[in-house]
């Protein structure tokens, strides 16, 4: 239900800055306003606290973004914390972020090798990437394992290309046992 309501409130904003044009000052505040939370997490215990009354709560969000922050998105923290969604915030923001890059043709891949890659290597896997993508840029995240033993593994949305020799060997080690003894 969480991530339901997240997507929900997410799509709401993202439509909103799309029909108003600011998408990118949207964006901007966003990162404005997780670095205020992240950075104050008192203030984020107050703002989910169930105890303290919504006026109280929506009266420091005046305090902390009244004029620093757009209408559109002022409106949208009201709202939120009015329907006591507060929690839902990480989630509506992060459906915000992947929303523009949809829009705008950016995709993002994790990429997992068996040891640490070159800037060059990673280079050609982006270039590679972009090829074979509808992208027009990507986003790319590395992380290594060695039990991979080699190859790599890339995940872009819910595709997965898995290259690894871990992998490779498992499938031939269930051929193998497949193989009956006559």
């Amino acid at each position: 239900m969480e991530k339901l309501a997240a997507k929900i409130y997410g799509e709401a904003l993202f439509e909103t800055a799309r029909e108003v044009g600011k998408i990118d000052a949207i964006l901007e505040e966003i990162g404005q306003i997780r670095e205020v939370f992240s950075q104050n997490p008192d203030f984020d215990r107050l703002m989910r606290h169930p105890g303290i009354p919504r006026q109280e709560k929506l009266k420091a969000l005046e305090n902390v973004f009244g004029g620093r922050i757009c209408g559109e998105l002022m409106g949208f923290l009201e709202i939120v914390v009015q329907k006591e969604r507060f929690g839902e915030l990480p989630g509506a923001f992060g459906y915000f972020a992947d929303s523009v890059k949809k829009l705008r043709k950016i995709g993002v891949a994790k990429v997992t090798a068996a040891a640490e890659l070159t800037e060059e290597q990673k280079a050609v896997i982006k270039k590679r990437l972009l090829e074979i993508t509808e992208y027009v840029d990507l986003e790319l995240h590395f992380d290594t394992d060695a039990s991979l033993i080699g190859g790599l593994v890339i995940r872009i949305d819910d595709r997965v290309a898995d290259s690894s020799i871990r992998t490779k060997m498992n499938t031939m080690k269930e051929q193998l046992l497949k193989i009956q003894l006559g």
